[in-house]
């Protein structure tokens, strides 16, 4: 009888230990899982502060690092795209850039690639990356400004005319509107264009005074 006893604690003993050490695990991989969380935040953090302060080499060594623990952070090679882009390595930019949009689809990496195409002279890849962002993203004035920008120097100055009138329908402020007109006097369009100079002397407070848009020539952060 006593062995049994001796026998059921031991199986007791055994059991809470297994218990305990798989508890243990589970909370030691939760710590690791925390501090490796806090410590990519960390990097994230300082990657996008240092490209904002245009540290490149900074910014590279923090976004490659978060690419050591995660692989397909398909952020991290958009940041790495932009910051490519801003030193001029376009080759190097559009690699990130459509790694990051074969990871996870969204319309300012396209956005993005467009730019860097029209940047590289590959004006009809250019188009054709940004349609495909603005059909993503309908409602965004920057997608319209710089497409019309490829059209222009495409030619085509019936599309660049009417992407920058949806720019401006859908954010009507002095820069888009001034942009309209200008794009009208390169037409020849010269009265157009003087119908809206004239609306925007006359209705300046009427005007929404939205923030300034990013130029195109700008990747998107």
């Amino acid at each position: 009888m006593a062995m049994i006893f001796a026998l059921l604690a031991l199986l007791a003993i055994g059991g809470w230990t297994i218990y305990t050490t798989a508890q243990s695990e589970v909370e030691a991989e939760e710590l690791v899982t925390k501090r490796v969380g806090d410590r990519l935040q960390r990097l994230w953090d300082d990657a996008f502060q240092s490209l904002k302060e245009n540290k490149f080499l900074r910014a590279e060594r923090a976004l490659l690092t978060i690419l050591k623990f995660d692989e397909r952070n398909a952020g991290a090679y958009n940041r790495l795209g932009i910051l490519y882009a801003k030193q001029r390595s376009f080759d190097h930019a559009v690699e990130c850039f459509e790694i990051a949009q074969s990871l996870e689809p969204n319309a300012s990496t396209l956005h993005n690639l467009g730019l860097v195409y029209m940047e590289l002279g590959e004006l009809q890849k250019a188009a054709h990356t940004m349609e495909s962002a603005m059909e993503e993203e309908e409602e965004v004035p920057v997608r319209y400004i710089a497409y019309a920008k490829v059209q222009e120097k495409l030619g085509n100055e019936k599309r660049m005319v009417e992407a920058l009138e949806h720019a401006a329908k859908l954010q009507p402020n002095t820069q888009t509107y001034t942009l309209v007109a200008d794009a009208y006097k390169k037409v020849g369009r010269d009265e157009d264009a003087k119908k809206i100079e004239t609306a925007m002397k006359r209705a300046k407070v009427k005007i929404q005074k939205a923030p300034k848009i990013k130029q195109p020539r700008k990747v998107v952060m």
